[in-house]
């Protein structure tokens, strides 16, 4: 497979990454990482809640329609199966 044949990604899952050592101000170090498919995504954020971690997802701009999960709705996202090109009720701009 070449490079203008893979396929983009249009998910990310962003994650807070434990602090090591001491930090000389308070902040929330995060990494991301980005998915073709929203069951990538979400198999991925379903392994950092498991480990504890704070996570949030959404679609990558321009992909429409716009997605955002917020960590207070990671688990209903988690817990929906609509389809991934279609929005769940309520969730359209």
């Amino acid at each position: 497979m070449t490079l203008t044949d893979a396929a983009t990604p249009i998910w990310y899952v962003t994650f807070e990454i434990r602090k090591r050592g001491i930090l000389p101000k308070q902040r929330s170090p995060r990494e991301t990482r980005t998915f073709v498919t929203e069951d990538e995504a979400k198999i991925f954020a379903r392994s950092k809640l498991e480990e504890g971690l704070t996570v949030f997802a959404g679609t990558i701009n321009p992909h429409f329609p716009k997605r955002l999960v917020p960590s207070s709705q990671i688990y209903a996202w988690l817990a929906d199966e609509h389809d991934d090109n279609e929005p769940p009720p309520g969730d359209q701009e």
